[in-house]
């Protein structure tokens, strides 16, 4: 190999590890800084996170990665937090369905038949008595996203053919979103949409949660759920509570 080549290969490879280097570095002093600040919001150091308004958080939503969603100590925990802060309605989702076959048969209380005909939720939902307050939880999984969305589809086109097609007057096929949150209620997979969406995984994004039940949600990523901290969600909350929404006005 000729010197000029030599040169030119330990050039980029100095360039390629300082590049590495400070991005090295700068996710550790992130990481730090998330730490610290969640550690000081959960010590109640900041006034403006000791008390902020849960009004507009009627229905939270949280994703799971399902590798994740087996650390059954740490999603326990999490729930009791959420209760502590004074979330009330919880739905708990992951793609392979892990939370609802681990907490089903452990979950205190049976079916919550008015919470359930008062958000209109035709899946899972339990009473979870938790940090001394009372909270419900729903548990979905991807069986209720694309599956449920062909089963409502399907549901749909057969009370279609099997009906009087005459009496809308044509033989078109025109299929509105009543008839389609009908379908899915039908199938028990409709549900309420959530105020506010928190991940917890890898992954950037929802993980395969019912799209038609997040049209006007706040989604916001927290990380793994081994790193989770108090202070991270209570900053959450605080964030969404100064959202400015338009929708519905």
């Amino acid at each position: 190999m000729s010197q000029p080549s030599v040169i030119i290969n330990l050039t980029l490879g100095l360039l390629w590890f300082i590049v590495h280097l400070a991005i090295n570095i700068f996710s550790l002093w992130s990481r730090l800084i998330y730490n610290i600040e969640s550690y000081l919001i959960s010590i109640g150091l900041f006034p403006k996170y000791r008390k902020f308004q849960l009004e507009r958080l009627k229905y939270l939503a949280i994703v799971v990665d399902s590798r994740e969603a087996k650390n059954v100590a740490k999603i326990e925990q999490l729930l009791c937090w959420l209760s502590t802060i004074g979330v009330k309605y919880v739905c708990l989702y992951d793609i392979d369905g892990v939370l609802n076959k681990t907490f089903e048969p452990t979950m205190n209380g049976s079916r919550d038949v008015d919470s359930g005909n008062s958000h209109d939720v035709g899946a899972n939902i339990k009473a979870l008595i938790c940090c001394r307050s009372e909270m419900t939880v729903e548990y979905i999984s991807g069986s209720d996203g694309k599956e449920g969305i062909a089963k409502a589809a399907n549901l749909l086109c057969s009370t279609y053919f099997n009906g009087d097609r005459d009496a809308r007057g044509n033989d078109e096929i025109v299929f509105t979103e009543a008839d389609m949150s009908g379908a899915l209620k039908a199938i028990g997979c409709g549900g309420p949409e959530p105020d506010l969406l928190l991940v917890y995984g890898p992954a950037r994004c929802h993980l395969g949660f019912p799209a038609w039940r997040l049209r006007y949600t706040e989604i916001m990523h927290m990380g793994p759920l081994n790193s989770m901290k108090y202070g991270a969600i209570v900053k959450a909350f605080y964030n969404f509570s100064k959202k400015y929404q338009n929708f519905g006005k």
